[in-house]
């Protein structure tokens, strides 16, 4: 794959249906003074923009699309389809539509820490719209996602610490003092949810009612309900997904049948109330459900079973736990009942994007999009499935789904509110013949053609058979063809563009990202991820203007439109939107550069700007025209980028890559003058900065250069090497190696080096991890500072890691903390911050950080050998610049203990009989010996065949 391309594609995220600027952006002339329009020969490309069609060309049997036949291209081709992993499915599913089942993670807030207990948002944090419960909060019961459970709190995480305190350790309780005091929240920025009327007391509670739901009742035993069925509530510590679950039972003639759960929300917090408070709820239907799997409103009584039970020491517990399961109730009034989650989360996601970015959409946007909670639940939920699933259309007599009772008025709703679009006439059908084609069936592709009498060979994919009719088509020798396939099809219906748009929008304004959508949410109620907790502190904008936005969702549109030329291998069009990038970056230093406290506050800003998308697309352009040979304008590029980005991360690379191909082009003194230059950048650094030391060593010999560099004997070092034979499984170029192990099983050159020096190497225990335990241990260690409360580092509940983790302003900014943390790291107290790290957060998502890799004890016997200075020196490196050095690691991280507290460890790269070390791989041996590590690489060679003989 092209240097570039997999950042690129990540960037995207999923590729829009529409884009809006397509044609004025290809169209439109171009101020660049690159001219890409000839190819390596001085051929001149023609001046359309739509596909590109060689004219000799085969179909890919990986993605189906036409590629030149050039030998070249189609193997760049396939190789990039391979990797990708871009083969259609013939059929699709959304991630509304499958079953996951998850797993049991524990306690629900054990070990949380008092940090984590606010949710900080300077602008209004009484209107904060997030739910907090999607960071992670486990689902009550193996809910599937079309029961309507509906209720949240917006206040989850800020009665986290409470929660956890009134669990089942009494210790918990009262080595910590609780202050909740604090007043509700609103839950809407337009509604206020009503403060609870009661005045309540532990004394006077008895009698208190609340309304609620009985949700889970797929799990029921009893599918009928009926009005004013008296029920009562019976804790359910058993259960498997959540240990604070509390089922509602039917208790009508003893018969105690359970109904299904109170919401998660709500049993939370009610939990520890019965447990400990002595309180116990009864009550009854207020609405029997239309449907078996329907929530259920009930009315629930609490009474004290013991009328002198104390609890003077936990006041505070059950005061806070009372008003949080208050709030539930009168958060879950602002949500109809019928609201299911995927629809509630939605709605969610639209109102938080309104509320905290209004200025970046107009007020026909605006109303736009509050227009969708007016819609009825119908019209909602088709638009969310119809959004979700890949289209872009869909034939409305296949649209059925069990949630939606009526998709003809939903349809027509959608229609009349400008959400989605339709046709049914043939004269409309030409500009999207194609994907209306794709909505045929094999058997309707093979009707058609035998009407018209075309053979077709039997056993044709169903891509090749549309492909065949279009074709036909276009020829003017199947005219009848809009008819025939509307007459199958009937109406068809997609989503609008402009609902496409603004939803897209609000998806990356909420997100931050193209990684994330609304599935995000769906994995947190299922509790296959958790995210942590974190205080959002918002001080200023990521857009300060709709015209900025615009101008970034443009630079996302041309990105796409370069990675989709890539696909297609239209290399006019991936020529022509190379030169675009490039005519919109900072044409001069004034425009990027900036003062030095502004610059590390908006570093990560400048990732969200319309430059730092078309720098993207301009380096993933150098790597297609260096692919291509084109040197001279790969040159060009990179003289660009480097004068318009003087403070950026990648400098290094760019640098490396002008000083080779500039010697590619035989200009030896200048690629010289290019590394030398680069040596002296701040921004060189890592890997790059060493291939730049090398490259000034061989080609500054006399008579170019007389002095030698005073970095040749740093460079110059030796690193242990150790050899060792294996016998060859395979010896074939551009395979991985493959040897038999000593157990005479197939292994890898890294296996086959951890039982040698498991062996006669030593005794060494080890992993092969390269770079994955060395960022677990980082993370473990450094979680605190790493999701310490900095401002606008945290934007969403949806964050792995802070917005600044890769760059230079992360280390600043937190300077203190760190180097208070590296020093304990460095007094040895690395395993006992790494044990409680683990207890506090296990199953959490954090970056770097992976759970199932690695042991506790594994990761406690690394540090434990590594010692104190050693661990102290490589976290402060990756404080420092993550970025640069979070890859290129040692393969091998292996120790031995010297008694039962005392240890050693060393880190070996591995090479096998054709593979060499990397300049990123060379420069963190040296840093490494550096700071005291025991290093070396062992080269595993195949055996000579007179010794197997």
């Amino acid at each position: 794959m092209l240097r570039g391309r997999e950042s690129l594609v990540r960037l995207i995220g999923r590729r829009r249906r529409f884009l809006l600027n397509r044609q004025s952006l290809l169209s439109s002339p171009i101020q660049s003074s690159l001219n890409l329009c000839t190819d390596k020969n001085g051929e001149i490309f023609s001046a359309k923009t739509d596909d590109y069609k060689a004219s000799n060309v085969v179909k890919c049997p990986i993605c189906g699309n036409n590629v030149s036949a050039d030998d070249n291209i189609i193997n760049t081709h396939l190789d990039a389809c391979l990797s990708r992993g871009t083969k259609r499915k013939l059929t699709q599913r959304t991630l509304l539509q499958l079953n996951f089942c998850t797993q049991s993670k524990g306690p629900m807030y054990s070990n949380v820490t008092e940090r984590q207990t606010t949710n900080v948002v300077t602008e209004d944090p009484a209107k904060s719209l997030v739910p907090n419960a999607i960071c992670g909060l486990e689902n009550t019961v193996a809910v599937e996602e079309d029961d309507n459970n509906h209720a949240v709190s917006p206040l989850q995480f800020e009665c986290m610490e409470h929660t956890s305190k009134a669990g089942l350790t009494k210790n918990q309780i009262n080595h910590q003092k609780i202050d909740c005091q604090d007043e509700l929240p609103s839950s809407s920025p337009d509604t206020e949810v009503p403060k609870p009327d009661i005045d309540f007391t532990f004394d006077g509670i008895s009698g208190a009612t609340l309304q609620t739901f009985i949700v889970g009742r797929r799990f029921s035993d009893e599918k009928e309900i009926n009005l004013e069925t008296s029920i009562s509530l019976l804790r359910d510590p058993q259960n498997p997904k959540d240990p604070y679950a509390i089922k509602v039972l039917c208790a009508d003639s003893g018969s105690c049948k359970v109904l299904g759960y109170l919401p998660q929300e709500l049993s939370q917090y009610l939990s520890p109330l019965i447990e400990k408070s002595c309180l116990s709820f009864e009550g009854y239907v207020t609405s029997a459900p239309k449907h078996s799997h329907d929530v259920v409103p009930i009315k629930i009584t609490c009474h004290k079973l013991v009328s002198d039970c104390e609890i003077d020491d936990d006041i505070e517990v059950f005061n806070c736990l009372w008003k949080r399961a208050l709030h539930v109730v009168e958060s879950a009034k602002n949500y109809p009942s019928s609201m299911i989650k995927y629809q509630h989360n939605f709605n969610l996601l639209v109102q938080e994007v309104l509320r905290s970015n209004p200025h970046l959409f107009t007020d026909d946007e605006r109303v736009f999009l509050e227009s969708f909670s007016t819609l009825s639940a119908d019209g909602q939920r088709l638009f969310i499935r119809l959004y979700t699933r890949k289209g872009p259309w869909f034939r409305l007599s296949s649209i059925s789904y069990r949630e939606v009772l009526d998709s003809q008025e939903a349809v027509k709703e959608l229609l009349a509110n400008g959400y989605i679009c339709s046709f049914g006439d043939k004269n409309e059908l030409h500009d999207d013949m194609k994907e209306i084609c794709n909505l045929l069936t094999v058997s309707e592709l093979r009707e058609i053609l035998s009407v018209l009498k075309k053979n077709c060979v039997r056993g044709s994919r169903k891509q090749d058979l549309a492909m065949f009719l279009l074709h036909s088509y276009e020829d003017g020798l199947c005219t009848l063809l809009p008819d025939m396939i509307l007459d199958r099809t009937g109406i068809c219906i997609r989503i609008s563009s402009k609902a496409e748009s603004l939803i897209w929008r609000a998806e990356r304004l909420f997100f931050l990202n193209g990684e994330q959508d609304l599935s995000a949410f769906l994995l947190v109620d299922l509790g296959i991820v958790k995210y942590p907790a974190y205080n959002r502190i918002i001080s200023e904008q990521i857009f300060s203007s709709l015209s900025d936005l615009l101008a970034y969702e443009e630079a996302i549109e041309l990105a796409q439109i370069m990675d989709q030329s890539l696909d297609e291998n239209n290399v006019e069009l991936v020529s022509r939107c190379i030169m675009i990038a490039d005519s919109f970056m900072p044409c001069t230093y004034s425009e990027t550069i900036q003062s030095t406290t502004s610059e590390l506050a908006s570093t990560f800003h400048s990732r969200f700007s319309a430059s730092w998308v078309y720098s993207k697309v301009v380096l993933l352009g150098i790597s297609f025209l260096e692919r291509e040979h084109r040197y001279h304008d790969a040159v060009n590029l990179l003289k660009r980028l480097l004068c318009n980005f003087p403070c950026d991360g990648r400098r290094g690379y760019w640098t490396l890559r002008l000083s080779v191909d500039l010697e590619h082009l035989g200009c030896s003194n200048e690629s010289l003058l290019v590394a030398e230059a680069g040596l002296l950048d701040p921004w060189v650094r890592a890997g790059s900065k060493m291939a730049l030391q090398r490259r000034v060593l061989r080609l500054g010999k006399p008579p170019r250069r007389w002095k030698t560099p005073s970095f040749s004997e740093s460079i110059k070092r030796k690193i242990i090497e150790v050899h060792i034979q294996g016998r060859p499984l395979n010896c074939e170029m551009g395979m991985k190696s493959r040897f038999y192990g000593e157990d005479g099983e197939q292994c890898g050159v890294e296996q086959l080096a951890l039982q040698y020096y498991a062996g006669e190497g030593g005794g060494w225990e080890g992993v092969h991890t390269e770079s994955g335990i060395w960022l677990t241990i980082f993370g473990l260690l450094m979680w605190d500072i790493v999701f310490s409360d900095v401002p606008d580092v945290f934007r969403s509940k949806f964050q792995n890691a802070p917005l600044d983790l890769d760059t230079d302003s992360f280390y600043p900014v937190r300077k203190n903390l760190i180097e208070s943390q590296l020093q304990k790291v460095h007094d040895g107290m690395a395993e006992e911050i790494l044990i409680t790290s683990w207890e506090s957060n296990v199953g959490t998502a954090c970056r770097g950080v992976n759970w199932d890799r690695h042991s506790l004890s594994e990761l406690r016997a690394a540090v434990t050998c590594i010692g104190g200075p050693c661990l102290a020196s490589l976290c402060r490196h990756l404080a420092q610049d993550y970025q640069s050095w979070s890859s290129g690691m040692p393969d091998l991280l292996l120790w031995r203990f010297h008694g039962e507290y005392r240890g050693e460890a060393k880190l070996v790269e591995v090479k096998g009989p054709r593979d060499k070390l990397s300049e990123q791989q060379r420069a963190w041996l040296l840093v490494l010996m550096d700071s005291g590590f025991k290093v070396e690489v062992c080269k595993v060679s195949t055996t000579p065949k007179s010794s197997l003989l």
